[in-house]
């Protein structure tokens, strides 16, 4: 199982996996690492990713774009509707407030949310996974800009719920650029040292996010992040916008007033955009039949582009500043400024960079990927199935988040979350109360770019005062999870029971006195004025049972400190205080589909997913016959490669055949089943088939005859050689060279009676002699005297030990004779001379 990282982005979306190798970013089936986030239905199919964004302006009533900024959002929600007032596909509103999108799915009027576009387009990002690293995706972590709110977090999970993926972290994408950031530095201080900060500058295709970090050795913390709504798209409008007005005065002609025409404009802009980040010269902008069959013609420089584009970057300036406000950093202790995104290219950014951090833009990371890249490294590092080194991240909550209920004395409001807090982070609250309690949580008015500050309302049941009537203390649990989402996640009622039990029996009076020995002991020590502590083994009670902490020996009553110890201890029974934790239930309105409708899109899913497998099979079947029609066509005709093989007769049959289907095949069989392509198929092939083999059989009749030819005159030669008493085959018998002759000339006879039937024979009709059987032919023999030519020779047989070693010493003793003189006696005549070689070889 492997873990992946998903970058969600608004124009396209990355996946990176965590290998042993490292981080890899996946490329799709277009061999793309970005896969346009995009989804089109075309009539049956539904297209997701490149396939999708190419039919953009063929199919544009049908193809989704541009719909993360509409997670989470309702219909009349002032950003939404200035998102909607730009896009070209229709919208409306439902039942529940939410937006929905209207598109033509296999021929019938279907309204999708964005949460199941969403998940859609994730379908599509898991399948591409699926096929690179060929195993179960399941787990990962998928990136959410810092500024989303609890609706749009909590609608990007509902998304990654309906398409199957198991979300084990939604990660701002600030931490997860600081994570590809530090996760490699070895340079990085330890603890005790003082941190490293680095400023990250975030510009993609729709939002600008700026952030802080500090690293230490194995950690990361978010110290701030300020956000815009401000993008590259934002400068393609800015562009477009320009070049219309140009185009009505030059050439009376108006793109905003047809939705396809503007379509182009926006995308021919971006490319002059991003050629002019690159380039200071005045550069053309050409589109040929742009409107009403007008080649439109312009340019521009890129001093132009930053003049026209002066308010956003002004924008952009003024978010920088913030952040560094926030940040509460100074310049000098900035140690740099990263960049990534797309957009973040705009030479103009670059300078604003410089301009206020007094640090140039640093390149370090990969500005397309570094998001995705961090997503995989978190999601390797919480995932049991992978070994990762540990690396910290502590987030931040973007904006202060509050509380209120309702009691007996009145309304009552607190912020238990101020802006940049740590996350994820619980904090527990106090409150008695003597009956169920309706919790109100909410953003601060003002503090986020959502209308509605509305976070979730949580009713608080089985509350009850205790056994007096009076108020019970009750703890609730308010929570920032790992995904950003506040939720009061548990409460707990701490119900106190008084029993009375039995107490030990009374002491004598020396026994008194031992035990007020004892108390007084155990208490802590008394000031110089004689006063004692509280016995540390008296049980809580009230006032009048127990001893103040400051009592004096001696008090106005007359009873005495021993008196009043000895009474404690010879009473017959004594009060005890238990503490009982309750869990409450509690019933939660938040953001976000409820079970039912979560297992609702599901389904629906599933059946699209089942849906598109099914339809790609239709049209693999639909497009093989259409294939089949055009290339039997060719191979039959006059200069085909089966021209020579099938009658004329016949080929004029199937001639007419193949022209029936290709018109039924752009007729009434357009949109047929699988099984009726295949069927006509078959019918086809059986046709064709026949002619084919033909083809392959006569083609192939002149190798298989070499062959044959080659294995003979090869055996034929080998007994030649072994008549010339050739070494190599001396250790064969003559019965067995009598068998490979016999079988040698047995090959040759068929051999020349299968070439004679060949002579005459016609390649229209079937060959009177098979491929299949020549080969046989060449197999058996080659098998036949391959065995017996290709055995090895015997190995010559070894003489005994005992013999060896009586003939060695008999040389030996031959030798000393001949060359020792008489009277030498000094060597032994049995032993052998060592001689310099034997030196050698022991060495």
């Amino acid at each position: 199982m492997s873990v992946i990282g998903i970058d969600f982005g608004n124009d396209s979306s990355y996946v990176a996996v965590a290998k042993a190798g490292g981080i890899e970013t996946i490329a799709n089936d277009y061999s793309l690492r970005a896969t346009p986030s995009f989804v089109a239905f075309a009539g049956r199919n539904r297209v997701l990713g490149v396939a999708a964004k190419n039919q953009q302006v063929t199919n544009m009533n049908n193809t989704i774009g541009n719909f993360k900024e509409l997670l989470g959002r309702k219909f009349d929600d002032p950003r939404a509707q200035e998102e909607l007032r730009s896009l070209p596909y229709h919208t409306e509103a439902l039942q529940d407030g939410g937006i929905g999108i209207r598109v033509n799915y296999l021929d019938e009027e279907h309204v999708f949310s964005p949460e199941q576009i969403t998940a859609m387009l994730f379908t599509k990002l898991k399948e591409d996974a699926f096929k690179e690293l060929k195993t179960q995706i399941n787990d990962c972590v998928i990136t959410v800009p810092s500024y989303f709110t609890n609706a749009q977090r909590q609608a990007l999970l509902d998304a990654a719920n309906i398409s199957g993926l198991n979300v084990l972290r939604l990660m701002n994408e600030t931490t997860a650029t600081a994570l590809s950031y530090g996760f490699y530095k070895q340079d990085l201080p330890a603890p005790e040292e003082k941190p490293r900060n680095v400023i990250f500058v975030d510009c993609g295709h729709a939002s600008l996010q700026v952030s802080a970090c500090a690293f230490h050795k194995g950690n990361l913390k978010m110290l701030a992040s300020c956000s815009d709504s401000v993008g590259g798209r934002d400068f393609d409008l800015v562009l477009a916008t320009h070049f219309n007005k140009e185009f009505q005065t030059k050439y009376k002609i108006d793109a905003s007033s047809k939705k396809r025409a503007f379509l182009r404009l926006m995308a021919e802009v971006e490319k002059l955009k991003k050629n002019m980040s690159a380039n200071s010269t005045k550069l053309p902008l050409n589109i040929e039949c742009f409107m009403n069959e007008i080649d439109v013609h312009s340019s521009m420089q890129r001093s132009e582009m930053e003049e026209l584009s002066s308010h956003l970057l002004k924008r952009i300036e003024t978010t920088m500043r913030k952040l560094l406000l926030d940040s509460k950093l100074a310049l000098e202790e900035i140690h740099s400024v990263e960049i990534v995104g797309g957009s973040s290219r705009i030479p103009a950014i670059k300078h604003l960079i410089e301009q206020i951090f007094g640090k140039p833009a640093s390149t370090t990371l990969n500005q397309d990927e570094a998001v995705s890249r961090g997503a995989a490294l978190q999601c390797a590092i919480l995932s049991p199935a992978v070994r990762v080194r540990e690396f910290s991240c502590t987030d931040v909550q973007a904006y202060p988040v509050l509380i209120s209920w309702t009691d007996t004395d009145g309304p009552h409001e607190m912020k238990v979350f101020e802006q940049y807090h740590a996350a994820p982070f619980c904090r527990l609250l106090t409150v008695h109360r003597k009956e169920p309690m309706t919790i109100k949580v909410h953003y601060e008015p003002n503090s986020i770019p959502y209308p509605d500050p509305f976070i979730g309302t949580y009713h608080v049941k089985g509350i009850k005062p205790d056994a007096n009537g009076e108020a019970q203390e009750v703890k609730v649990k308010v929570r920032i999870n790992n995904n950003g989402i506040i939720t009061v996640s548990s409460a707990t009622m701490y119900e106190r029971k008084e029993s009375e039990e039995p107490s030990s029996p009374t002491p004598t009076s020396n026994g008194d006195q031992q035990k007020t020995g004892d108390a007084n002991q155990s208490s802590p020590q008394g000031d110089e004025s004689g006063k004692v502590g509280e016995p540390m083994d008296i049980q809580e009670g009230s006032d009048d049972e127990h001893p103040k902490k400051d009592s004096k020996p001696n008090d106005s009553s007359g009873e005495g400190w021993t008196q009043r110890v000895t009474r404690w201890f010879t009473s017959d029974k004594k009060k005890k205080v238990t503490t009982k934790q309750v869990e409450l239930t509690i019933d939660s309105n938040t953001h976000g589909f409820v079970h039912t409708e979560l297992c609702k899109y599901f389904e629906e899913e599933m059946k699209m997913i089942a849906n598109d497998r099914q339809e790609k099979e239709r049209i693999d079947a639909r497009n093989a016959l259409e294939e089949q029609v055009y290339e039997i066509r060719e191979k039959i005709q006059e200069d085909g490669a089966l021209h020579d093989y099938i009658d004329p007769q016949d080929a004029s049959a199937i001639c007419r055949e193949l022209e029936e289907t290709e018109n039924w095949l752009y007729e009434e069989g357009e949109s047929c089943e699988k099984g009726v392509y295949k069927e006509r198929l078959e019918k086809m092939r059986a046709k064709i088939d026949p002619v084919r083999n033909r083809c392959e059989e006569f083609n192939g009749q002149e190798q298989a005859f070499t062959d044959l030819g080659h294995a003979v005159q090869q055996t034929l030669k080998a007994v030649e050689q072994y008549r010339a008493k050739e070494p190599k085959y001396e250790h064969l018998t003559e019965t067995e060279m009598i068998n490979i002759t016999e079988a040698a000339q047995k090959a040759q006879k068929w051999y020349e009676e299968a070439r004679s039937k060949l002579v005459g024979a016609r390649k229209t009709e079937d060959p009177p002699v098979k491929l299949a059987d020549i080969r046989h032919e060449t197999v058996t023999l080659t098998t036949c005297t391959n065995s017996v030519l290709n055995r090895p020779k015997p190995k010559p047989p070894t003489p005994p030990a005992d013999q060896n070693q009586q003939n060695g010493s008999s040389a030996t003793g031959a030798a000393s004779q001949d060359t020792h003189a008489p009277g030498n006696d000094n060597q032994d005549s049995n032993t052998p001379k060592q001689t310099t070689e034997d030196s050698m070889d022991v060495e």
